[in-house]
């Protein structure tokens, strides 16, 4: 099978907010013969009150001259519009510290799928549709887009669960236009509401190659692995999300002011919370092993569901909820074990203190009276 669904980096910004991450894009990159390849995709994705902003960028290899990809949403989008420049850039300095020393025109869609929205950004052309899979497989193919079997079967199955597509076509003559190396990411950013930020992950397995994304999420507090370990105030920094090999939390931090600084003077970017987390997510494992899709729950709990899960149903859908812990059990602070532990050695280190003077004091005692 040969997947040509690429993904778009939980939308834009690729900070998810938890508030709640919704949407770490992903998206199937989509050329003629297959002679483009996926090299990177970075998402950031930020949500807050209902509202989820979604940052996403990819980069390829190879000289196709007709490159696009699309990509399941939970929503329709409320605006989309060019990204932070450098937003993308700057998490990924923060998260991997360095040691000092003509616009492209879309043909007439099918009349089968419904076209909500066009917008065209830097030199990518964005088209919003909704309909049944086979509607939406239609749309493409009288629009230009290159499927093979397995892309059609990738976007059936995500049908089931939202029926609303975002397409871009790479319209390489603009970009060159614009002076921009073939293969160059367009920072886009998509706003949605939602009940709670959701990420499509399995769009970004190419089938037989190593799936390589950055995921960061801006959330109103810590994000977790398990409801354990949110309870409990766990750090999940440096562990696995159980159910996806390759698939950690590699880094976990409050903003600081200059971050957010950084962040929120970026085009379009005004939106960042200064008091948010930010939790950066790495994944790099085999295409094979990338077959679920994300959401963060209202506790800060990363799930994972099979791809073509309703959006929602990802988080609220009943084996998710089977495995919450009680909702009046009280959650405590992040580093709670941690400081837990630490007060137990500095006690345990007073009480062997205290004894071993009592101890000397006996002993003189016991000298002085002899």
């Amino acid at each position: 099978m040969r997947k040509k669904l690429l993904m778009i980096p939980l939308f834009v910004l690729a900070l998810l907010i938890l508030q709640a991450p919704s949407a770490f894009a992903c998206g199937g990159l989509i050329a003629p013969d297959g002679d483009v390849r996926l090299q990177n995709a970075a998402t950031l994705v930020a949500w807050h009150d209902g509202i989820e902003h979604y940052l996403t960028s990819f980069s390829y290899q190879g000289e196709a001259s007709n490159v696009g990809w699309i990509v399941p949403l939970p929503a329709v989008p409320l605006k989309i519009e060019a990204g932070g420049a450098w937003t993308l850039q700057r998490l990924f300095r923060e998260t991997h510290p360095i040691v000092d020393d003509g616009p492209f025109a879309l043909q007439a869609a099918s009349p089968s799928a419904q076209v909500l929205q066009q917008v065209q950004v830097e030199a990518l052309n964005i088209t919003v549709v909704r309909g049944s899979g086979d509607e939406v497989v239609t749309w493409a193919y009288h629009n230009g887009f290159y499927l093979d079997n397995d892309t059609r079967e990738h976007l059936l199955t995500y049908a089931k669960g939202s029926p609303i597509f975002m397409a871009a076509k790479y319209d390489t003559s603009a970009a060159k236009a614009r002076h921009q190396i073939t293969g160059d990411g367009v920072p886009l950013l998509i706003t949605m509401k939602t009940a709670h930020p959701w990420i499509p992950l399995e769009v970004l397995a190419l089938d037989g190659q190593q799936v390589q994304a950055d995921l960061y999420l801006l959330t109103d507090m810590p994000v977790y692995t398990s409801d354990l370990t949110a309870k409990i105030g766990q750090s999940s920094v440096n562990s696995n999300i159980p159910g996806a090999s390759g698939f950690t939390v590699a880094a976990q931090e409050q903003l600081s002011d200059q971050l957010y600084h950084d962040l929120s003077t970026d085009r379009n970017m005004s939106w960042v919370r200064k008091d948010s987390w930010l939790t950066y997510l790495s994944l790099n494992a085999p295409s094979s092993t990338v077959t679920y899709d994300m959401g963060v729950s209202k506790s800060g709990v990363i799930r994972l569901a099979p791809f073509g899960t309703a959006p929602m149903a990802v988080v609220d859908g009943q084996i998710a909820r089977a495995n919450e812990l009680p909702a009046w059990l009280p959650a405590l602070p992040l580093g709670t074990p941690e400081v837990t532990l630490l007060l137990v050695a500095i006690l345990s280190v007073v009480a062997i203190a205290i004894r071993f003077v009592r101890k000397r004091r006996r002993a003189h005692m016991t000298q002085t009276t002899a």
